[in-house]
């Protein structure tokens, strides 16, 4: 269908005008000549295509009128079979423009008779002016349509992306009144789309702020909010922005929703995506890993809470990343905390988040806490025996009943986490001595899995040895190929209180300093080679027999020949501590266990 023939009614009605004032007849053609208005003996016409229709076509071509005063003697005729012999008598052809620019067909004044003709050719200037006004005003008929026609079709398709948009559209008028609310925010906020539109916002969701965006005019972005809508309690981070007209004057609002959880969710996702660990790259092929890997496995699917028992350093967060990327749950969240790095007030805020308001300091809007974010995923309490007695009161509710309320706050929250917890101390002794609840005690060991120390897993050192230091020497870009024999017998024999982390440090370490093509005992950590060269792994006694060292001796030495290297101040433990490949509340604890200080260091 041609641009005309989309007004052939609007054209038809300014033909019929036309005629009657006139009194002369009115075609109107398109590009193809196709007749699509016609007045007197045109008007059966309709429809139908010119024949020749030589004049239109030279009138859509050039895109100038013609006046033909003499139907047949114009030069424009002399290729027209008819040639002095036409059916018209006289005529005036003018073309149609959109935006008056490009053609889309002609309209003509018609003379049949003699009287007609003298009509025509009374006053051709006039009439010229006055059917062109008539092509234009059938021109922008045309361009009138199509602009209408655009902008549905623009309407269609941004109501169709707006639609399609995971989050909660819905838009305002100036007088708060709801002109938009996608199909997301239908389901966000439990209520179809014709019950909504219409409605004025102060009396449907009074408490949703965006009223304050239209009389401020200033929006606001990823803001938490919280409001009750039809008996529920919603949730959702919000954005906002002032629609404005050309004269900066605020003609409406358009905000978005997305449930709050969700967009935590996906936050914590896509920084923890990179952190996936599977079983496969937890390294070491003895028995004893194996066993623990083999178990992890299978507890893996459930939703259990997990105990993960062991020595600093041997790779217990490792694990619990393993179980939870074996889980179900693998595309949620997984959230870790350690809950000896950070002093009890500050660790309540971090775990079950705050209010607005609830401290001096506390960020607008309030925070989520670690148990809130990993909703749905996994919650892994590193160092659980560092946990207070108050905050273990707090987390046996939050396993009891699967809600928490922040700091400060008076909602309460639903959770579904699962818990895996881990700690280097003997929490059934801790129990016994009051530090640690029973009750809590029982719920987190549901199922237990104890990491062996690294001193236990001899089969697996020179595999983590050959395997990291591939890495550090691919990461460092040097082409070192392994340990030398001597080194590996120092690594050997080495108890490596710090275990796997420990290792780890001391490869990076060596591949710092070594030059070579191999790692040699004079590029490992002093400590290493002083446990080879200045102690014996069998001291003798007494009565001059030899006897194996406690482990106790061995991490007592350790720790003070790390303290001895870097110094026993603050920094110095620090240093040690990372030396030594534990953390600075696990060297605060050795210290005070073992009872030492600068001045009783020596053997």
């Amino acid at each position: 269908m041609s641009r005309l023939q989309q007004v052939k009614e609007n054209g038809q009605k300014v033909a019929e005008a036309i005629a009657t004032v006139l009194k002369v007849d009115v075609e109107i053609v398109d590009l193809d000549l196709v007749r699509v208005a016609g007045t007197g003996k045109i008007r059966n016409d309709v429809g139908s295509r010119l024949r020749r229709g030589l004049i239109n076509k030279h009138v859509i071509k050039t895109s100038k009128p013609v006046f033909i005063k003499d139907a047949g003697h114009h030069s424009i005729c002399n290729s027209c079979p008819l040639e002095g012999d036409c059916y018209y008598m006289a005529s005036i052809v003018y073309p149609i423009k959109v935006n008056n620019a490009e053609v889309i067909g002609a309209m003509s004044l018609i003379a049949f008779d003699e009287e007609q003709k003298r009509t025509l050719c009374s006053a051709p200037n006039n009439h010229l002016e006055f059917i062109g006004r008539m092509a234009d005003l059938i021109g922008s008929k045309v361009a009138e349509r199509e602009m209408v026609a655009e902008k549905i079709v623009m309407a269609n398709q941004l109501q169709a992306l707006v639609d399609s948009v995971h989050e909660g559209v819905l838009a305002l008028d100036q007088e708060g009144v709801i002109t938009h609310f996608n199909k997301s925010a239908e389901k966000m906020f439990g209520i179809k789309k014709k019950e909504v539109i219409g409605k004025n916002l102060q009396h449907l969701i009074p408490s949703v702020p965006l009223l304050d965006v239209m009389h401020g005019g200033k929006g606001f972005s990823s803001r938490e909010i919280y409001f009750n809508f039809q008996n529920k309690q919603l949730h959702f981070v919000s954005t906002a922005r002032p629609i404005k007209a050309e004269d900066k004057r605020i003609v409406g609002v358009v905000a978005s929703f997305r449930d709050f959880s969700e967009t935590q969710q996906l936050a914590y996702q896509i920084v923890n995506r990179q952190n996936s660990i599977g079983f496969n790259s937890i390294i070491g092929q003895g028995k004893s890993i194996q066993q623990v890997k083999e178990k992890a496995k299978k507890i893996a699917g459930s939703n259990s809470t997990v105990l993960i028992v062991g020595e600093s350093g041997t790779g217990k967060e490792v694990f619990a990343r393993a179980i939870h990327t074996a889980s179900p749950h693998s595309h949620k969240p997984f959230i870790a905390i350690n809950c000896g790095a950070i002093p009890e007030p500050l660790l309540e805020s971090e775990l079950f988040g705050y209010d607005e308001g609830a401290f001096t300091g506390a960020r607008r809007g309030g925070k989520p806490g670690k148990i809130e974010l990993a909703s749905g995923g996994t919650l892994f309490l590193d160092e659980i025996g560092n946990m207070s007695l108050y905050l273990q009161a707090k987390l046996l509710r939050v396993l009891q009943e699967k809600q928490i309320e922040r700091v400060g706050g008076t909602k309460v929250i639903p959770v579904d986490i699962r818990i895996i917890a881990a700690t280097n101390s003997d929490l059934r002794s801790m129990v016994e001595k009051g530090q640690f609840r029973e009750d809590l005690y029982y719920r987190l060991n549901v199922i237990p899995l104890e990491i062996p120390p690294l001193r236990e897993r001899k089969d697996d050192i020179l595999l983590l040895l050959d395997y990291f230091s591939r890495r550090y020497s691919k990461l460092m870009d040097k082409k070192i190929r392994g340990l030398t024999h001597s080194a590996q017998e120092i690594c050997l024999k080495y108890p490596w209180p710090g275990n796997v982390r420990e290792l780890i440090n001391a490869i990076e370490y060596a591949i710092n300093l070594e030059e070579g093509t191999h790692i040699t005992p004079e590029s490992l950590p002093p400590r290493m080679r002083e446990d080879t060269n200045k102690r014996e792994v069998f001291k003798k006694s007494a009565h001059g027999e030899n006897k194996v060292p406690t482990l106790a001796e061995l991490e007592r030495e350790a720790i003070v020949r790390a303290l001895e290297e870097y110094g026993w101040t603050e920094e110095g433990k620090q240093q040690a501590a990372d030396a030594l490949g534990i953390s600075r509340a696990t060297i605060y604890r050795k210290i005070q266990k073992y009872h030492l200080n600068g001045n009783n260091s020596e053997f």
